[in-house]
């Protein structure tokens, strides 16, 4: 693929240095193939250092260090950098955890210190450049400074006698220079991705899911696309075992729309695109003639406001999707809608999740893949020979699920039209879990059967607050008068801020697969 990119690309660069090297393809002394035994150092530490070298001798002002990995997204990250006019310094990088390319501490041996300085830097609550005991991954140095003469990857310092590793190495030699040279990391803007680290039992295959998943990541928020210069066939795609996936999209966000493909593509799944209705569009006559009326007292429980038009459009188009099942009878589906983030390992997780409930033979009409979990109080009943999948109890939000035929029958037999909410508070009302018995009271039977995965493998890309949050739904006008607008998202975040912390008395127990401790919230530097 390089050399491949490398005939194109060539001509635009001063001088390319191409040093191939086919064999060895694996090293004696490892364990597998992401175990890094002193002998893959090795190689590592005298690449960087022939690296570093040719730029010295190619008279070079810097040289920037990027692990192929690394997903650089900000494309001033270079201009930036030298900006910042310090002799090593450091874009931060970011994952899904607190996992990132710098250390705050450092132990006399070179070995990581945890301090409580690093997560301030991490998450954004202090901004600007930072002196750090260890920067590695991807970082600038400044070759025309000469206190960056002394500094080396291989061989080690004649005084370094610790963990062989080519950032504890190079980190030492920075220390050890005659004129020491300081790190640093930078946050004053968002730069760029990185995985994190794997297990040395883990395989490629666990790699190529783990930048998978960092490519979705950094889809996010920004355009990220091969090289114009490489072909690039495109990668298998299936819908996991269902009979289709849909993906409910406005029109007229066509952002959100290509990067929900673009991240569903790099997932290796396909989706068909549903168009959703929207509520802004809507008008009093339209409402009319579906024979639409919200029902009767409902109140935003937030807010206490009435139903809105984008909330209309919100249940109108999942309702849409769930007559295509039934027309079409399709057997199970997999709705989404177009805001979500996935968590690593989506695809694996999902499909062994709906294979145990296949061999369970499991009756079963929805399962959340994402959700907001409303009942606290205490833990949610765990299913009986299905690993994580709880019985769902009152819960927020249509983020992404699991519909069977059976399913789709029963929310149609509903006909909600004419005594309408909110489609996540319809949904609770289905399977008898909705604290407002005066709601429920207009809808009979209430026998959805409701499960939801545990731990949750889809969440927003944004909450209320967030820089790219808006919603379509909460900002319209209320349903009758089209006169009056609302904000409630703004004012009112409880209902679309991020899931508060559940008390250990009521956190569901599970048995099955739970995320590595890499991608858990409490995770920190390594």
């Amino acid at each position: 693929m390089l050399r491949e990119w490398l005939k194109s690309a060539q001509s635009r660069y001063h001088y390319v240095e191409w040093r191939p090297m086919e064999e060895p393809r694996s090293y004696t002394d490892e364990w597998g193939p992401k175990h890094w035994p002193p002998s893959r150092f090795n190689h590592l530490m005298k690449l960087k250092q022939a690296a570093l070298k040719a730029a010295r001798e190619r008279w070079a002002d810097y040289i920037l260090f990027v692990d192929s990995d690394n997903l650089l997204t900000n494309p001033r990250v270079l201009d930036l950098m030298m900006a910042e006019n310090l002799t090593l310094v450091a874009p931060m990088l970011e994952s899904r955890s607190l996992y990132s390319n710098f250390w705050c501490g450092i132990t006399p041996q070179g070995y990581y210190k945890r301090t409580p300085d690093y997560q301030p830097i991490r998450e954004w609550k202090r901004l600007g450049c930072f002196a750090v005991p260890m920067v590695h991954s991807t970082f600038l140095l400044d070759l025309r400074r000469t206190s960056s003469r002394s500094l080396a990857f291989y061989p080690p310092h004649p005084d370094y006698s610790w963990a062989y590793d080519d950032i504890m190495v190079f980190a030492f030699s920075a220390r050890q220079a005659e004129q020491c040279v300081q790190m640093y990391v930078c946050n004053r803007e968002h730069y760029g991705f990185l995985p994190v680290p794997l297990k040395a039992h883990q395989s490629v295959e666990d790699e190529e899911e783990s930048f998978t998943h960092t490519i979705s990541e950094a889809l996010i928020d920004h355009i990220i696309r091969p090289s114009e210069l490489l072909f690039v066939p495109p990668g298998p795609q299936d819908t996991m075992g269902f009979d289709e996936i849909f993906l409910i999209n406005l029109k007229r966000r066509k952002d959100r729309r290509e990067r929900m493909l673009n991240t569903l593509e790099a997932l290796g799944l396909e989706a068909t695109v549903t168009d959703a209705v929207d509520g802004k569009a809507l008008n009093s006559s339209q409402l009319q003639a579906l024979g639409i009326e919200m029902l009767p007292d409902y109140k935003d429980p937030y807010s206490g406001r009435v139903l809105t038009r984008g909330e209309i459009g919100c249940f109108l188009s999942h309702h849409s999707t769930w007559t295509q099942v039934v027309e079409r009878g399709l057997q199970r589906v997999l709705v989404l809608e177009d805001d979500v983030r996935f968590e690593p390992r989506f695809k694996r997780r999902m499909q062994t999740i709906m294979e145990d409930v296949e061999k369970a033979q499991l009756d079963w009409d929805l399962i959340y893949v994402g959700r907001k979990r409303m009942q606290v109080a205490q833990p949610e009943v765990s299913v009986e020979g299905v690993d994580n999948l709880v019985e769902a109890d009152y819960s927020y939000w249509t983020l992404g699920y699991a519909l069977s035929l059976q399913g789709a029958r029963k929310l149609l037999s509903a006909k909600a039209f004419s005594k309408m909410l909110p489609v996540d508070e319809f949904l609770p009302i289905m399977f008898n879990k909705h604290p407002n018995a005066a709601y429920m009271s207009h809808f009979e039977p209430r026998d959805l059967r409701a499960f939801s995965v545990e731990p949750l493998l889809i969440y927003p890309t944004h909450y209320t607050g967030q820089p790219g949050y808006f919603s379509d739904t909460e900002t319209s006008t209320i349903w009758d008068d089209e006169n009056i607008s609302t904000d409630w998202d703004r004012t009112h975040a409880a209902k679309t801020a991020q899931q508060g912390q559940i008390r250990p008395i009521a956190q569901n127990s599970v048995t099955g697969d739970t995320p590595p401790p890499a991608v858990r919230v409490s995770r920190d530097e390594l």
